[in-house]
């Protein structure tokens, strides 16, 4: 069974909704994480925009790459650039792949404003995932 890591900055948005719809398109034949370079919270316009296309993340909580360092993964995808650039080697054979995505939690901006760009997120993270043909290789 491949195993996969998806990292960010904060493990709170990005990287959990990319945790979210792996694990939908693997379906159950792939293990997946996510993690941040610092952990934090998830935020609750991941969760709520994931839920509007039948995916829940509501118990997903915010981890550390540091939990993963020593772990064996197949790929290790960083989904924003300070991830990419800070991103810790992983033993084996591991491959790293970088899946740049907007930050969707842009501050001072309004709730409709936020929801939007979350959604435009998790729908380039949906895409670039059914594209992506090491996901559902077992």
């Amino acid at each position: 069974m491949k195993r996969i890591l998806i990292l960010c900055t904060g493990n709170s948005a990005r990287s959990q909704m990319a945790e979210g719809l792996m694990r939908a398109a693997t379906q159950g034949n792939a293990e997946v994480f996510s993690a941040g370079t610092k952990a934090s919270i998830v935020r609750p316009e991941a969760i709520a925009v994931m839920a509007e296309i039948g995916i829940d993340i509501s118990g997903h909580w915010s981890k550390s790459v540091d939990e993963y360092v020593g772990q064996e993964f197949d790929y290790v995808i960083t989904v924003c650039d300070h991830a990419n650039e800070v991103c810790p080697v992983f033993p084996g054979k591991t491959q790293r792949l970088h899946w740049s995505f907007e930050d969707p939690a842009g501050p001072g901006e309004p709730e409709a404003v936020r929801f939007a760009s979350f959604r435009k997120v998790r729908d380039e993270i949906r895409a670039k995932i059914a594209a992506w043909d090491g996901a559902c290789a077992t």
